[in-house]
C-alpha cells in the first residue's frame, strides 16, 4: 500500500546535485513535514507513494533551492540604483551606501528585507547569508518570516569607525549586540532564520571585537562572516597597523576557522589563499560587485586558486548598488565566465562548477550541508520548478548548460522552502505583491529625498 507524503513534486528533468549528481528524467520527489522523503523515477514515486497535493509535470524542470552566500537585504533593496555606477570603493561606501543604510526607519527595513526575500524567492532562491548590516532586526526578521524565506541574519556589529552616528559603538556595546542576537535566534538546522556572529569586517573592527566574535561563534555553534579584501584598502590598513595583510593577522588572532565565511576576498596574495586554505575558512565570491566597482577580479583574483587548494568557494549578489540584482542565477552566469576569459582557460569555472557553488557551496558555507543544497532524502524540501516552455530553455538538450549558460531567475515558476509553496504560478503565496511593490516604491523615494544625497541620473527626466 502507497505510503502517506503531502506533496509529490513531478519533472521532466530532476536536477539532484546528489553525491553522483544525478539528474532523473521524468522524476519526482516526495516530501513530509517539510523534508524530502524519496527522490527517484516518477514511475516509482507514484507506486510507492500518495500525496492529496501533486505540482509540476513534463514541463518542469526541478532543482534545489539556489543559496545567496551574501546578500545586503537592507540598506540596497531600497536604494537600488541610487548610486552612480562610475563610483570607486571609498567614494561608494563611504560617500553614498553609509550615508544611505542610516536613514532607514525599522518599518523600511522590515520593507526592505521583504523585497529582498521576495526577489530571491522568485528567482530560485530558498536560503541566504546576510552581510550583517542590519540595523533593526527584531523588525526585519518579523518581514522575513512573513514570507517565508530561510536566512541567517545579522546586526551592524563595529567599533571603530565613528561615522554614521546611529552605528557608532563602543567594543561593549558591540559584543552585548552579538550576544543578545545569537542568544534572541538561535540558528540550529530547523530555525527557518537565525542569527550569526556577523561582524562588518574591513578595516572597522578592534582586536578585541574579532576575538569575542569569534568566541561567540565557537560558544553558540554558529558561523562567523565578515567582509574582507574586495579593494587593496584592507590589505594596506592592515599592513600600516599591524605589519602584516588580514588573513595573516586574523589567523595569528584564532579567528579564521572552518565556519568563517568572508566575502569578496579579491585582493589577497599566496600567503593568504594558503592560510584560508589551512584554516578551512570559506569565500563568498560577488562577481557582480567585483565587476561594478572595478575590484580588478579578473586581473587579480585568485578563486581557480582556492578551488584547486580545496577552499569552499560559494556565490553572492551583495547589495543592490554594487550588484543590482540578487538573481543567483545571473550570478552563477558571471562565475562561469569570468576567468575563463581573464585566464583563457575554458576549464575555469566549468558550468557544472558553478552551479555546485551556488548550491552545494553555499549550504557548506551556511554549515547546512546536511540539511539544504541538494535533493536528497532526509534535507529540507526547499525545491524549485522552472518552467521550459520559454524560449530560453528550448531546445533542452543538456540541462547544467541550460541552468547556467541560457536560463535565469524569469522562468522560475514555483518554489518550496521547507516543504511550503512559497511561489506559485510565478507569484508569492505569502504576500500581497502589488502593495509590496507600492510600498517599495514610495519608500525608495523618501529614503532617497531624506538622505541629502544628489540625484546624479545623467539623462534629464522631462
Amino acid at each position: 500500500m502507497p505510503e502517506r507524503v503531502d506533496t509529490i513534486i513531478r519533472g521532466w528533468q530532476v536536477v539532484t546535485m546528489n553525491a553522483t549528481r544525478d539528474i532523473i528524467r521524468d522524476g519526482a520527489v516526495a516530501v513530509r513535514d517539510g523534508r524530502i522523503v524519496a527522490v527517484d523515477k516518477a514511475s516509482i514515486i507514484d507506486a510507492d507513494y500518495e500525496a492529496d497535493r501533486i505540482i509540476g509535470g513534463d514541463r518542469f524542470v526541478v532543482t534545489p533551492g539556489l543559496v545567496n552566500s551574501h546578500i545586503h537585504i537592507t540598506g540596497e533593496p531600497l536604494t537600488r540604483g541610487y548610486v552612480p555606477d562610475d563610483t570607486p570603493f571609498v567614494e561608494n561606501v563611504f560617500m553614498w551606501l553609509c550615508p544611505l543604510y542610516s536613514v532607514f526607519t525599522a518599518e523600511e527595513e522590515r520593507l526592505s528585507a521583504q523585497l529582498a526575500s521576495v526577489e530571491m524567492l522568485k528567482s530560485g532562491t530558498t536560503s541566504f547569508l546576510e552581510a550583517g548590516t542590519t540595523r533593526f532586526l527584531d523588525e526585519v526578521v518579523d518581514g522575513l518570516t512573513e514570507v517565508g524565506i530561510r536566512g541567517r541574519v545579522g546586526r551592524w556589529v563595529w567599533d571603530l569607525p565613528p561615522e554614521p552616528s546611529v552605528y557608532r559603538q563602543a567594543t561593549d556595546e558591540a559584543i552585548a549586540h552579538l550576544e543578545h542576537q545569537l542568544d534572541r535566534y538561535p540558528a540550529g538546522p530547523d530555525d527557518r532564520i537565525g542569527a550569526w556572529s556577523t561582524l562588518v569586517g574591513h578595516t572597522t573592527c578592534s582586536d578585541p571585537l574579532w576575538l569575542a566574535a569569534r568566541e561567540l561563534a565557537t560558544k553558540h555553534g554558529t558561523g562567523m562572516s565578515f567582509h574582507m579584501s574586495p579593494a587593496m584598502l584592507d590589505p594596506d590598513g592592515f599592513i600600516e597597523e599591524f605589519g602584516h595583510r588580514p588573513m595573516v593577522h586574523l589567523a595569528e588572532l584564532g579567528v579564521l576557522g572552518p565556519d568563517v565565511v568572508m566575502t569578496h576576498c579579491v585582493q589577497v596574495d599566496d600567503r593568504e589563499v594558503a592560510i584560508i586554505a589551512e584554516t578551512g575558512a570559506q569565500v563568498a565570491h560577488c562577481p557582480t560587485t567585483a565587476l561594478k566597482v572595478s575590484y580588478g577580479v579578473t586581473q587579480v583574483g585568485k578563486m581557480p586558486e582556492m578551488a584547486m587548494a580545496g577552499i569552499n568557494l560559494a556565490i553572492g549578489t551583495d547589495g543592490n548598488n554594487a550588484a543590482n540584482y540578487s538573481d543567483m542565477m545571473r550570478a552563477a552566469y558571471l562565475v562561469a565566465g569570468l576567468f575563463k576569459d581573464a585566464r583563457q582557460d575554458p576549464q575555469m569555472f566549468p558550468a557544472e562548477k558553478a552551479y555546485e557553488m551556488a548550491t552545494l557551496g553555499g549550504a557548506e558555507a551556511m554549515r547546512l550541508t546536511d540539511h539544504i543544497g541538494s535533493l536528497d532524502v532526509g534535507k529540507h524540501a526547499d525545491i524549485v520548478l522552472h518552467d521550459t516552455d520559454r524560449p530560453e530553455w528550448r531546445p533542452l538538450l543538456n540541462v547544467m548548460n541550460q541552468l547556467v549558460w541560457s536560463a535565469d531567475g524569469r522562468g522560475v515558476h514555483t518554489v518550496l522552502v521547507g516543504g511550503d509553496v512559497v511561489v506559485e504560478n510565478y507569484s508569492m503565496t505569502t504576500l500581497d505583491e502589488s502593495e509590496l511593490y507600492a510600498a517599495s516604491q514610495i519608500a525608495g523615494e523618501m529614503i532617497t529625498a531624506r538622505s541629502g544625497l544628489p540625484d546624479k541620473a545623467k539623462y534629464p527626466m522631462r
